[in-house]
């Protein structure tokens, strides 16, 4: 398969899937993260925890692939004003009514001490970071146009230095230094996106075929993630023995280490060689993909980011710490009740928003959305 396939009017099967497979590695990571399991510098250590954290190697890699995505296929679409209106109001639609739906049933946790910057939170959810990775995706989103101006007027040669001077600055320094620069914010920012969309924007122009073929592209992505995770293993291990590190002891597992990225475009490349026949199963993915930006904003709302493994553990049982295997199997269950429910609550929202379209479609309104959608677009 040529790296440069056509866009069809259709979604790409084959990139959808792995939409659906970059939200999996992200709720495999807040999983990881809530339950507990991971390892703690200075504390020794078990089996389960050393094997999350090798498994942590291999999902960090998810976050960039979901961005890449939409900086591959955003960098030769027309950024319509309106679709960023809807973004933020699906942001709304979650921070505000999953909220008055948590009062309702009698679980929501009212903080008096800080009751206003909680309502800030709600009421400015992008300015606020209520969701970092929502803030950042939408200035990206803004950004998306005079990104694309630039890729179009500039030289191969002039992109290629610029995203390679922004790896420096982004990537390649900090992941080798063992000091905490300022600037430096692990990747979970827009200037980190803006950088993977610059990438994406490239490889899709200039149609760069990244490492040859899919098998190559899945011995980088295993390779890769195997030295986060192996990286992350002997810091700890170093730290237990001589102490120190600390800091650069969680540089393997940010989104701008250097091996993260390449996991990242290994795993890209890997989907893009990949070719799924057209059937059933790619339809079901073909409507389930777009809903996955609805999993996240459900399970990372403030009120529930904190509880929701907390939760299964009532359905479930307690996190096993002692049986990889039982580990493993409470973590499939937990991953995928999550990203079950989240489809379904943002596929009750796709409904919403299509029925108030429709009513809304010939109000002055909308009709002053379209006109705007085509003067700027």
């Amino acid at each position: 398969m040529s790296g440069g396939d056509k866009i069809s009017k259709k979604r790409n099967a084959n990139f959808e899937l792995l939409r659906i497979v970059a939200m999996l590695m992200i709720l495999t990571l807040h999983y990881n993260s809530h339950a507990d399991v991971l390892l703690h510098l200075g504390v020794p250590a078990g089996r389960v925890q050393l094997f999350a954290t090798i498994l942590e190697g291999f999902c960090i890699t998810g976050l960039n692939v979901y961005v890449f995505l939409s900086g591959y296929f955003l960098s030769k679409s027309r950024i319509k004003p309106s679709k960023i209106i809807q973004l933020i109001c699906q942001v709304y639609f979650y921070t505000i009514l999953i909220s008055v739906a948590m009062m309702i049933v009698g679980v929501y946790v009212v903080h008096t001490d800080d009751s206003v910057f909680k309502t800030v939170q709600y009421l400015f959810p992008i300015s606020s970071e209520h969701y970092w990775f929502v803030t950042a995706y939408i200035i990206m989103y803004v950004f998306a146009p005079i990104m694309n101006a630039a890729v179009d007027v500039l030289t191969k040669k002039q992109l290629k230095y610029t995203i390679l001077g922004l790896l420096i600055w982004f990537c390649f320094i900090k992941s080798v230094v063992p000091v905490m620069f300022v600037t430096d914010h692990f990747g979970y920012d827009y200037g980190w996106f803006l950088c993977l969309y610059l990438i994406a924007a490239y490889v899709r122009k200039y149609d760069v075929v990244l490492f040859y073929n899919a098998k190559r592209s899945a011995l980088v992505f295993v390779f890769s993630c195997l030295m986060i995770g192996i990286m992350s293993v002997v810091i700890y291990y170093y730290n237990l023995r001589f102490g120190g590190l600390n800091y650069y002891a969680e540089v393997p597992i940010h989104l701008n280490f250097v091996f993260t990225l390449t996991g990242s475009l290994g795993l890209f490349s890997l989907f893009r060689f990949y070719k799924m026949r057209e059937g059933w199963f790619a339809d079901v993915v073909r409507f389930i993909a777009p809903l996955t930006f609805g999993v996240y904003l459900l399970h990372m709302h403030i009120e529930i980011k904190d509880r929701w493994v907390i939760w299964l553990t009532h359905l479930l049982g307690e996190v096993p710490t002692e049986s990889i295997i039982l580990y493993l199997w409470h973590l499939i269950r937990s991953v995928l009740i999550v990203f079950a429910a989240g489809v379904f609550v943002d596929w009750i929202r796709k409904m919403i928003f299509d029925y108030v379209g429709r009513v809304l479609h010939d109000t002055w309104l909308f009709r002053k959305l379209r006109k705007w959608d085509d003067d700027l677009c």
